[in-house]
């Protein structure tokens, strides 16, 4: 057993306000067949880096590599944040900062334990040959008690033939059951499963993403890749799935949205350096993705989102079941477009577990088809808008001066043009719909028992300089959001 303290590790550069360290590291020596266990522990202090590495020297003939870890959990007064601590591990091929060709895995707090071979692995880390070299495990301390957090790792080398090696089997980049050609589309794009910390499988997903009604999804898992290789083997022909990361890093998440197979994104940075998230934000650009401000308003340590929303394609405004943090992120939405800035408004459910809804919230983009590149240049338009289920349908549009406008578009009518807004809604009994410019609510009249309204406004270019739409219902002391769009924009300036 190996153990050390804060002295005996290196401290290495990890960005600007993160830093990284060396733990006490282990070496095997090389053999015929069976296994082998080293272990190291120590404890880590409360001032501590963000990562911490620990080497491990794996020798020629190895077949599988297994990593189990454990760390103890204190009493800690109330308001003080107790122990927990992620883990992963990078091959012998690096672990720099993006170093995309040394990431092997990563399962943040979710698992004690994994295992990596050629064949395959635990979901979250990636099969592949076990090289020789020098391999590290990460521990990432999220949260550390004052006492302290005393950790231990054991890792095991089984010796042996790698076996047969693993094929990757991605999605495929249509589901012609569902292409409608020229159509609004619902999707959900922030979820997760066991690939990273949801307790759906995939078959789960598909199966509840289908009854939900939806045409896509996007498979979201927290600083892995893992899922993107596997999707293949779950794919129907009546729903498309794409890939993604939620880049989840300790100053809030951010979902890469449309990755090709195999993408991934590197999260072991702070916005303190706003060079790091450019870098990664412009990694996922060219390779023809978008990048998502994720639950702005979260309120737990890490998810708040820090980071400059003008590298952001999209805003999540409403995550989840409805609740105070998406009121406070539909305001903050609401700011920016007052100000100018437009991003436009995605709404997901970020369901992890059976108890949680698939498609609540999902957003209805506009799209040439039923395709990657299609659909998000749909969502990056803004050309979308968000609902609480299928059964809630919205149809949003201006006209004036012999034009008309829909959502994410512009009516280029003179500032003297009277300019109808019109909201047709069905499937939303109960609610209230409700017309915005950037001067606040305009317009609002309830919908009654048939769930079905027409809703008309009228206004002039020369005083709403863009009009949006929400439909809300009361519940449970809130003002519940049932459908929000994007806006739409009036006059010739910008």
């Amino acid at each position: 057993m190996s153990s050390g303290d804060f002295s005996r590790r290196t401290l290495l550069a990890g960005g600007a306000g993160v830093a990284a360290a060396m733990l006490p590291g282990v070496a095997f020596a090389g053999q015929d067949g069976g296994s082998r266990t080293r272990t190291v522990a120590g404890t880590l202090k409360p001032d501590v880096p963000d990562w911490y590495y620990l080497p491990v020297d794996v020798p020629r003939g190895v077949r599988q590599i297994d990593v189990a870890y454990s760390y103890d959990k204190p009493s800690v007064p109330a308001g003080t944040r107790g122990n927990a601590c992620d883990i992963g591990i990078f091959g012998p091929e690096g672990y720099e900062l993006g170093n995309a060709r040394g990431f092997r895995g990563w399962s943040g707090g979710f698992r004690d334990r994994f295992s990596i071979s050629a064949s395959e692995a635990t979901p979250g880390y990636l099969a592949g040959l076990i090289t020789p070299g020098r391999w590290h495990v990460i521990l990432g301390p999220y949260t550390v008690a004052p006492q302290g957090l005393n950790y231990r790792v054991d890792i095991t080398l089984t010796f042996g033939p790698a076996g047969t090696p693993f094929e990757p089997e991605p999605a495929p980049e249509s589901a012609p059951a569902r292409d409608r050609g020229r159509a609004w589309y619902r999707g959900d794009s922030h979820l997760h499963t066991v690939h990273s910390d949801g307790r759906r499988t995939p078959e789960q997903l598909v199966a509840d993403a289908r009854a939900a009604g939806l045409d896509f999804i996007v498979s979201t898992e927290h600083n892995t890749s893992s899922a993107q290789l596997v999707w293949g083997r779950y794919a129907p022909a009546d729903l498309l799935i794409l890939n993604g990361e939620e880049v989840t890093t300790r100053s809030g998440h951010w979902p890469a949205i449309g990755l090709p197979a195999g993408t991934w994104i590197d999260w072991r940075y702070r916005a303190a350096d706003p060079r790091d998230f450019r870098r990664f934000t412009d990694q996922v650009h060219r390779a023809g993705g978008l990048v998502t401000a994720a639950h702005p308003f979260a309120n737990c340590f890490g998810c708040t989102y820090e980071f400059a929303h003008e590298l952001a394609d999209l805003v999540e405004v409403w995550n989840g079941p409805w609740g105070a943090e998406d009121e406070a992120s539909v305001v903050h939405w609401d700011g920016l477009l007052r100000g100018g800035r437009f991003v436009p408004a995605i709404g997901n459910s970020d369901a992890h577990n059976p108890g949680q809804q698939v498609a609540l919230p999902h957003t209805v983009v506009l799209a040439d088809r039923l395709r990657r590149e299609e659909l998000l240049a749909g969502l990056k338009a803004g050309r979308s808008w968000l609902a609480e289920s299928a059964a809630v349908q919205l149809d949003f549009t201006v006209s004036g001066g012999g034009q008309q406008a829909g959502i994410g578009e512009r009516l280029p009518a003179g500032t003297g043009t009277p300019v109808t807004v019109e909201a047709v809604v069905g499937g939303v009994p109960g609610t209230t719909v409700t017309i915005l410019d950037q001067l606040g609510p305009q317009h609002t009249e309830p919908v009654g028992d048939s769930g079905a309204a027409t809703v008309r406004w009228t206004t002039y270019p020369r005083y709403s300089r863009w009009v949006r739409v929400e439909v809300r219902r009361p519940s449970g002391g809130l003002n519940a959001m049932v459908a929000l769009a994007n806006p739409i924009f009036l006059g010739t300036g910008r």
